[in-house]
């Protein structure tokens, strides 16, 4: 059942991408500026296609699989919450919103996955208490949900930060390390996106733009959310680490020199290796190279579960993040 839903929501994507890309070149065209990475204007608007197509063949795969009540649930809403932030984005994409009021809609969104699609979830029932592990939760998605939008600036970038997590968790789901709701949504995400691929690889012919990004940092903290609920919580920080590295990093520097963080720029290490010399399909294709070594180590520290081993993984995995931090920052060597 994951393949066929993952091929079905594959070829829905694509072919939403394709009949919707006209439309969006007339009301969503993203043009060029000083802070852009294209050249070329280029609708944006394509995460209309990757949310519709996975939510579509999810819907159809859930009316023949037999689930439980409160997952089935939890599923609705958090379907809910990410069409609810794309709306959001859509309307950011056509005319900018200040972040006072962006804001908090993102957390309402968030709030929603936290509080009422995932109740029962608990990642440090010992260590803290319940309210302060609920406001964690909800501050890092709201978090996630911006890293992603903030990373989404070349052609594939959040393909290959996002593919290869969605795949991970879904293998988990079929491993009985997730649950098959949690299991069923990663396998619709990673088929909506593999469906957008061929017209976001570089040159792009369609952006995600923000009805696309916003939405799929929910969705994608929501399933390091439930990985970690799982017992897994190494796991879940190790999986989406060159993103996270990369933005808080580049977030951190901005504050550091004083500037307005809501505003667009190029500091980000990866637009730094655009400056450096590096082509977009040798930076993406060593982020995805990056994070498939990333699943690698997170097999590792929930097959061990041992204490050195949690750590010896989190130690080796900010080790590589860093080192391909560290190439994009520097000038490429010349052949």
């Amino acid at each position: 059942m994951p393949l066929l839903l993952i091929a079905l929501a594959a070829g829905l994507a694509f072919v939403l991408c394709l009949a919707l890309r006209p439309l969006m070149m007339r009301y969503a065209l993203a043009r060029p500026n000083a802070r852009s990475s294209h050249r070329t204007p280029t609708p944006q608007g394509g995460g209309i296609a990757v949310l519709a197509g996975a939510f579509l063949a999810l819907g159809l795969v859930l009316v023949f699989v037999p689930m439980d009540a409160s997952a089935r649930q939890g599923l609705v809403l958090v379907m809910a919450a990410s069409t609810l932030l794309a709306v959001v984005g859509a309307w950011d994409d056509i005319r900018p919103l200040s972040p006072a009021f962006r804001l908090p809609l993102q957390f309402l969104c968030v709030g929603i996955v936290v509080f009422y699609a995932a109740p029962e979830m608990r990642l440090l029932p010992e260590t803290l208490p319940l309210w302060a592990e609920r406001g964690l939760a909800l501050i890092a998605g709201a978090w996630f949900v911006n890293l992603v939008n903030f990373m989404d600036g070349i052609d594939w970038i959040t393909l290959a930060g996002l593919v290869p997590l969605a795949g991970a968790i879904a293998l988990a789901g079929g491993c009985g390390i997730v649950d098959p709701a949690t299991g069923l949504l990663a396998a619709a995400l990673f088929g909506g996106l593999i469906g957008f691929a061929p017209l976001n690889k570089p040159v792009a012919r369609i952006f995600l733009g923000d009805v696309g990004s916003l939405p799929l940092g929910l969705l994608g903290a929501y399933l390091l959310y439930r990985l970690a609920g799982t017992g897994a919580l190494t796991a879940a920080l190790i999986l989406p680490l060159y993103h996270v590295m990369d933005s808080t990093i580049t977030l951190l520097r901005r504050l550091a020199r004083g500037e307005k963080v809501w505003q667009a720029h190029r500091s980000h290490f990866y637009q730094q290796a655009t400056d450096n010399g590096f082509k977009v399909i040798e930076i993406v294709t060593q982020v995805g190279l990056l994070n498939l070594a990333l699943i690698g180590l997170a097999a590792v520290s929930i097959i061990v579960p041992a204490l050195w081993a949690q750590l010896a993984c989190l130690l080796a995995a900010l080790a590589l993040t860093g080192a391909l931090l560290r190439r994009f920052s520097r000038k490429r060597a010349q052949p």
